[in-house]
């Protein structure tokens, strides 16, 4: 029995052609889109943009262009997210720091276009 992805085309092999800056700059827009529905009080849209985001997460978990220095900073992200929308925020993460974390990623995967 076979995974269904909620992004079937990446999970085909489009998302591993991409770098990494693109990777978590993807992730980070359904890392916000989360927390904007969140904020707003709606937390069905906010749990199916969560759910895409780990999607991503774990495929860009699942790359084998991707080395141990990256793969546990990948690992981090992905718990500090959880931890800040769906845990106890146990890190003391806030929307800005996210925000300015996957912003970076954004900002250098434009740079490199």
């Amino acid at each position: 029995m076979g995974i269904n992805f909620q992004h079937n085309d990446l999970a085909a092999g489009r998302w591993f052609e991409l770098g990494l800056d693109e990777q978590m700059g993807n992730i980070g827009s359904e890392v916000g889109r989360s927390m904007n529905w969140k904020r707003k009080g709606n937390l069905e849209q906010s749990a199916n943009a969560l759910d895409r985001g780990l999607e991503l997460f774990d495929l860009t978990l699942a790359d084998k262009h991707r080395t141990g220095p990256q793969l546990k900073e990948i690992a981090r992200a992905r718990e500090v997210v959880c931890d800040f929308l769906a845990g106890d925020n146990e890190y003391n993460s806030d929307e800005k720091f996210l925000n300015d974390y996957f912003m970076q990623f954004a900002l250098a995967a434009r740079a490199h276009r």
